[in-house]
């Protein structure tokens, strides 16, 4: 089948499900026009633990998705995740060469701004741009052809360890298909949840998963901060069924079905069936009961992201207030919550901007899917790993990548 330049395939790999989600590229937009899911097997906290089972989940979510877009896909976009990823904002400095600012000297004051000592067990997965300051003048966004004599940039780097990118990459091979990018998934989900708007005033987006939850916080329509916190809705899933006595599975369900995270917005009266272990017959509870085990761990999960933001020193540079997104977050009285935490505005994200099949993705589960499509419409002349990207040579191809991307983002702005 021949390649189609104007399809975009993006692969979120979580800790619970693996979505593929087919995007075609039109005059108006971008519309979804199939998706694929499978339960994840062989990811813990974001990371691949068993390379096998999460091969075949892959090849479980791709072919779904092929059928239902009626596509064959080869090539995929892939989201990466976990502890392990780390952010940190860094600023270089140059003169400018003919008093006029030139392609050339953008990449070079972009070099001196990631000349920065970086462990050899780790990869440089984003440099992204947040300003660039000319002869003490800052907030500027695109400063081709500006005149100056000094030229600063302020960028914001994300690193990741390298084996785990090696073994996402791997995976997807051995599914038999491609990588072409490898994105932070909270960067991805912003593409899908986040106007320019939000962006631009300053948000934080806080993607709350299966086995991590993902920070990243925005300025002037820029990534000023990016964090992981090591718990996710599996947290939740486990305290439900040690709390009720009930298997993992019968947990997530009801959790899904049943699940808040206020307790004062269930009724006395609600109650639930929970199925018991060992063949015994099945109890009658309070939803009060449940509430009462999940609000608790959300709580936390909530509170170590105020904390990690209030320790970045951005939390007060949000008015926009906090956006909510990824699977837990359907969880009734969320954003709720949310809001008494961190005394901001809150709302749910979910996918938008896009046509096709609107009414399935319309919820936080799609976010991270769809960013990774919209990610790679907006991006398509800077894919950096290219055709069977193995563990081969990735730390080497760093400094490619990064010019090929900053040489896309000023192109096309």
């Amino acid at each position: 089948m021949p390649k189609n330049e104007n399809r975009v395939v993006g692969l979120d790999i979580g800790t619970t499900k693996v979505l593929a989600v087919v995007g075609e590229i039109t005059d108006k937009g971008l519309d979804i026009i199939g998706i694929g899911t499978s339960p994840s097997r062989g990811m813990r906290k974001g990371v691949v633990s068993d390379i096998d089972s999460t091969v075949e989940s892959i090849k479980k979510a791709v072919e779904e998705a092929e059928l239902m877009a009626g596509v064959e896909i080869n090539e995929v976009i892939a989201g990466i995740a976990g502890s392990h990823i780390k952010g940190f904002n860094s600023r270089g400095v140059i003169a400018i060469k003919d008093k006029e600012v030139t392609q050339g000297d953008i990449e070079r004051v972009i070099d001196a701004a990631k000349a920065v000592a970086i462990p050899m067990d780790r990869e440089v997965l984003h440099v992204l741009p947040q300003q660039f300051v000319i002869d003490e003048q800052d907030g500027i966004k695109k400063p081709l052809g500006m005149s100056g004599v000094r030229m600063e940039a302020e960028v914001h780097i994300v690193t990741g360890a390298v084996t785990s990118a090696q073994n996402i990459i791997k995976s997807c091979n051995r599914a038999g298909l491609e990588v072409r990018d490898l994105v932070l998934q909270q960067l991805a989900s912003s593409y899908a949840a986040l106007s320019e708007e939000e962006k631009n005033l300053g948000v934080a987006l806080i993607d709350i998963g299966g086995g991590t939850t993902d920070i990243a916080v925005f300025h002037q329509g820029s990534i000023w901060h990016t964090s992981v916190i090591a718990l996710g809705g599996n947290h939740v899933t486990n305290d439900i069924s040690v709390g009720l006595r009930t298997a993992p599975n019968e947990a997530e369900k009801i959790k899904r079905k049943y699940g808040c995270a206020m307790a004062s917005m269930v009724r006395p009266e609600e109650s639930i069936e929970v199925p018991s272990v060992g063949g015994r017959e099945p109890r009658t509870l309070s939803r009060m009961v449940l509430a009462e085990i999940v609000q608790p761990r959300i709580e936390e999960i909530l509170e170590l992201a105020r904390h990690e933001m209030e320790k970045s020193g951005f939390l007060e540079m949000i008015p926009s207030g906090i956006v909510v997104t990824g699977g837990s977050v359907i969880l009734d009285g969320l954003p709720e919550l949310a809001d008494q935490i961190f005394d901001l505005p809150v709302r749910r994200g979910t996918p938008h901007d896009v046509g096709g099949m609107v009414t399935v993705i319309d919820s936080p589960v799609y976010t991270t899917g769809v960013g990774l499509v919209l990610y790679g419409m907006h991006n398509q002349d800077s894919a950096r790993f290219g055709p069977r990207s193995g563990s081969k040579g990735l730390v080497g191809r760093t400094a490619n990548r990064m010019r090929d991307w900053f040489g896309g983002f000023f192109d096309g702005n």
